[in-house]
């Protein structure tokens, strides 16, 4: 097992975090080295991106939904096969669930599993006093190894030579590599944060340039011997690799509107006897033959012409809950659900309709928030069970409350993340083993 790896930390939100990591992923592919992503904290749209660049499914290492010991057990088992490990942080490098704690931020995944940090400072407007400012990193919490620094955003190489001299004297580590204002290597932005990998489709050149750049301005054999870190002591599997003996076909919609997925879900519901297959609703005229069915997030509202233009399918899935097949819909999957979908434009597009009631897009985010639900909340789930997610979304469900669903269906705005919780998925696994 490698134990190569690094946190992409960040000195705030918008730093160039993402911008880092994907150009530091392109380096080292190009180095002919075999790259493992992870992120901190709940994204699902960063991941697809590491996902898109080195082509190894990314990972979410969450420590307010996810044990420490998941986490460690998670990094563990899909560094195995890698050389190196990129773990890009979340917002600010201390900034988590709570002001007065580290918890669920970028430093605590650091500190839970002992991985070494670069940190992204924006230089644009200081030079001495980028020194400052990682010293006060350093010396803000004990459970984090500050190893290196990134200077992003400066004006030239001379500047960079500046705030490298000020940060090596005062700090006592490494300025590893900087990108300047005039490379330009933003990406582009959507309501829901940076546009998915699957809709970029210049995401080939945009990596392969960006590697380039970065191949040019850092320091990539000092950055690979600073990823050293030392071994995981994990104390048990939590996802067994067994073949299990099937038990039901669960058929998981994956197209340009629904992708939002911990692989760990997927991987859950196959180890409690479900053969998962990929169907889109926006392509396909009907919903595959199978035994319960999982939507999640995505963005409908970009698709919601086509979502409502494809009938033959709206009615398939209609049809199929109806008549008790069991179903997870999961934010995105839960406006498909309701009866009608209206975007910003306010244009109403019908959905399914298995749910009463409609959905709005606003332009202000509607919530940003982790959410805990218990057993008697939640379909699938024994009474007492608690099972954690998160919740990050710009539109809202029109009336005083939430519609009622069916027993055998599970819809909210909430991407759960079964991992706190197998039995959920174990659960989903019997019902609709009892359906088929």
């Amino acid at each position: 097992m490698s134990l190569k790896r690094l946190v992409i930390a960040g000195t705030e939100s918008g730093v160039g975090k993402t911008t880092v990591t994907i150009g530091l992923m392109a380096a080292f592919i190009k180095r002919g080295y075999k790259v493992q992503g992870f992120k901190c904290g709940p994204d699902f749209i960063d991941p697809s991106f590491h996902t898109a660049v080195t082509g190894r499914a990314s990972r979410n290492l969450d420590s307010w939904m996810l044990t420490d010991e998941t986490i460690k057990e998670t990094l563990s088992r899909e560094s195995r096969s890698s050389d190196i490990s990129i773990i890009e942080g979340v917002m600010g490098m201390f900034d988590g669930v709570m002001p007065d704690s580290d918890k669920g931020s970028s430093a605590h995944i650091a500190s839970i599993t002992n991985s070494p940090v670069l940190l992204v400072v924006d230089c644009a407007a200081q030079a001495r006093s980028a020194a400052a400012v990682v010293r006060g990193f350093q010396v803000f919490s004990s459970d984090t190894e500050i190893v290196g620094v990134v200077a992003n955003r400066v004006g030239s190489e001379g500047h960079f030579r500046l705030i490298q001299s000020a940060v090596e004297k005062e700090c006592g580590i490494p300025v590893v590599g900087y990108l300047t204002v005039s490379m330009n290597v933003n990406l582009p932005e959507r309501h829901l944060g940076l546009i998915p990998a699957s809709e970029h489709h210049e995401m080939e050149v945009y990596s392969h340039t960006l590697g380039e750049s970065i191949n040019q301005t850092f320091d990539l054999d000092l950055i690979y011997r600073l990823a050293e870190a030392s071994s995981l002591e994990v104390e048990r599997e939590c996802y067994q690799p067994e073949k299990r003996i099937k038990k039901a076909t669960i058929a998981v919609a994956k197209d340009e509107a629904f992708h939002f997925y911990y692989e760990e879900n997927i991987e859950l519901l196959q180890q409690s006897g479900a053969e998962c297959i990929y169907f889109s609703p926006l392509h396909d005229k009907e919903i595959p033959s199978c035994d319960g069915i999982y939507i999640g997030g995505g963005f409908p509202e970009e698709f919601a012409k086509q979502l409502s233009e494809n009938k033959s399918m709206r009615v398939s899935i209609a049809e199929a809950v109806k008549n008790g097949i069991p179903a997870v819909a999961e934010c995105g999957g839960f406006m498909y659900f309701c009866e009608e979908l209206i975007n910003i434009r306010n244009e109403r597009y019908p959905m399914t309709g298995i749910l009463k009631g409609s959905t709005r897009v606003h332009k202000m985010l509607q919530a940003i928030r982790y959410v805990e639900l218990e057993g008697e909340e939640i379909r699938f789930l024994p009474e007492g069970s608690k099972v954690r997610g998160h919740e990050f979304r710009y539109s809202s469900y029109e009336g005083d409350k939430l519609p009622e669903t069916p027993k055998h269906v599970l819809a909210s705005y909430s991407h759960l993340h079964f991992g706190s919780c197998p039995e959920l998925a174990e659960n989903f696994v019997v019902q609709c083993s009892k359906y088929s």
